[in-house]
């Protein structure tokens, strides 16, 4: 079998009608900040980004450093866009928190914790999965809010004074919670839907 060349005007074309096809998306015009930081959960954060890429939003991934590469706990990089330091409520429509290891650092920064406490009191998405719960409970906006989380913090969940749910994602309002990594399809949905809305 041989291998033919394809003209680089071939592959331009391809890469631009996608990009056409991605802004004419559902969420064309809707812009999400994601956290990231050492030790965040694969998955969680790479799953839910590229499914808002996919529905055309805008994805900003926002770390501790700007332009820094940060590991994930199954070694997979991510390299963020801008410092959570420069991020600003009004410039998103929706928050994603992914877990693992990450939001244990970051509830620490006053910085993260105002930007929740921003998306919240705005209506805005605000979408935890796994131990990505232990951010907004940190901030203190989940009191009376129905969420999930990984069973790990269920207790955390429930002393911060939210209403736990065991169940692979929890919608109320503009809040989104699941529980783990195969809860994704059902987090990914629920989070599309709220922004669409």
């Amino acid at each position: 079998m041989y291998l033919r060349s394809v003209p680089t005007h071939h592959f331009q074309a391809l890469h631009a009608s996608h990009e056409e096809a991605v802004m004419a998306g559902p969420l064309a015009g809707r812009h999400v900040l994601i956290f990231v930081g050492d030790v965040y959960e694969d998955l969680e954060l790479w799953y839910p980004k590229l499914r808002l890429l996919e529905a055309g939003a805008g994805v900003t991934v926002a770390g501790p450093e700007a332009e820094t590469v940060y590991r994930g706990k199954h070694g997979y990089p991510c390299q963020s866009d801008a410092a959570i330091a420069e991020m600003e409520v009004q410039d998103f429509q929706g928050l994603v928190v992914p877990g693992g290891f990450m939001p244990d650092k970051l509830r620490r920064d006053s910085k993260v914790l105002q930007l929740v406490r921003d998306f919240a009191e705005t209506g805005k998405l605000v979408a935890a999965i796994c131990h990505g719960g232990w951010i907004p409970i940190s901030a203190g906006v989940y009191k009376g809010v129905r969420v999930t989380g990984s069973p790990g913090i269920k207790d955390d969940l429930v002393n911060a004074g939210a209403v736990w749910e065991d169940a692979p994602v929890v919608v109320d309002r503009h809040f989104v919670s699941s529980r783990k990594p195969d809860d994704l399809p059902d987090f990914c949905r629920a989070m599309l839907e709220v922004l669409a809305a």
